[in-house]
């Protein structure tokens, strides 16, 4: 596993980590024995980042992760949570000091760990990013030695380039072959001021593993069926905002690039690792299998310009009016 600088803090981490919102809730059934030994194994094949929030399962993602980390020893893995979004209603009033020590309080026992890695402000409303306040909470943070480094979460674009007037350490956006627009500014922003750039939904909600149909099936606690249009968060972490039947259309003009002996969803993984600026891509894994094929991508040789070029002609072509613009 090749490992990448993590911006200015001067850690090193995997390039491909590990997403823990599917093993936390809201991607159908996982037990606990299966999301532990997908963990074990994303670790076995040198993952070293592990992101999480507080609001998968309640703290169960987080809390899967401290056993692992408890029976294997934390070692040199890096652990990234979030907070924020358990305020309700989710306004930008709600994010206040005291707020925010109580969510990284939670963490911290969730997690069992003495002072989190890295605390990212979990797709907080515009506005936030207008109040140095908060930052100022989170240096404080950092100062108490309960966090020993801070980042953002979110949603636009926009937000990503406003929140690099605060001394972040990260920035976690949705960038895969069908939300590409992160690479056009913000990459070379986040480059020139040495942030860390975190791509979450990098398989566009299972889309990118070409394993899904027309009639894939969803159980009612997995958001690719409650949320769909957007009805419970932001319609851009399902499917990546891609209409379903668009995104069928786009994986089947996607997948006779992939390299010979790679999955789709390698292929989808090694596109995003073809960006510099991308520090590590975080695709979850509901049992070991997964974890382990996640991982291997990192192994892929680096794609061709031919084949570099032609995702971008099936983006273009099919995806982008449909997302460009939104995020």
């Amino acid at each position: 596993m090749h490992k990448r600088p993590f911006g200015r803090t001067g850690w090193q981490v995997s390039e491909i980590g590990f997403g823990g919102w599917a093993i936390g809730g809201e991607w159908g059934s996982v037990s606990d024995q299966d999301a532990e030994a997908a963990l074990h194994a994303a670790l076995d094949h040198g993952v070293s980042f592990l992101d999480t929030a507080d609001v998968y399962g309640n703290g169960r993602s987080e809390r899967l992760i401290a056993r692992v980390l408890k029976a294997r020893g934390k070692g040199d893995v890096t652990v990234a949570t979030k907070a924020g979004r358990k305020i309700q209603p989710h306004v930008s009033a709600g994010y206040t000091p005291a707020v925010l020590e109580k969510f990284i309080d939670d963490s911290l026992r969730n997690l069992e760990l003495q002072a989190l890695d890295v605390v990212q402000l979990h797709c907080p409303p515009f506005e936030v990013y207008y109040r140095p306040e908060i930052f100022e909470a989170l240096d404080r943070q950092v100062a108490a030695g309960k966090i020993r480094a801070y980042g953002v979460s979110v949603e636009k674009v926009e937000q990503a380039i406003k929140a690099l007037d605060y001394p972040i350490a990260s920035i976690q956006i949705v960038f895969n072959m069908f939300r590409q627009r992160p690479a056009e500014l913000l990459f070379d922003l986040a480059r020139r001021r040495n942030v860390a750039v975190i791509a979450r939904v990098p398989l566009a909600s299972g889309l990118l593993t070409g394993k899904l149909r027309a009639n894939s099936q969803f159980s009612a606690d997995d958001h690719r069926a409650f949320n769909r249009h957007g009805e419970a968060f932001d319609v851009g972490e399902t499917f990546a905002g891609v209409p379903f039947d668009v995104g069928l259309q786009a994986v089947e003009a996607l997948r006779p690039l992939a390299p010979q002996g790679a999955t789709l969803a390698q292929f989808a993984l090694r596109w995003i690792l073809m960006f510099d600026a991308v520090t590590t891509v975080i695709p979850g894994a509901k049992n070991p299998q997964q974890a382990g094929q996640n991982a291997a991508a990192a192994e892929l040789p680096p794609l061709t310009d031919e084949q570099m070029a032609a995702v971008r002609q099936v983006y273009d072509r099919t995806i982008r009016p449909h997302v460009h613009h939104r995020w």
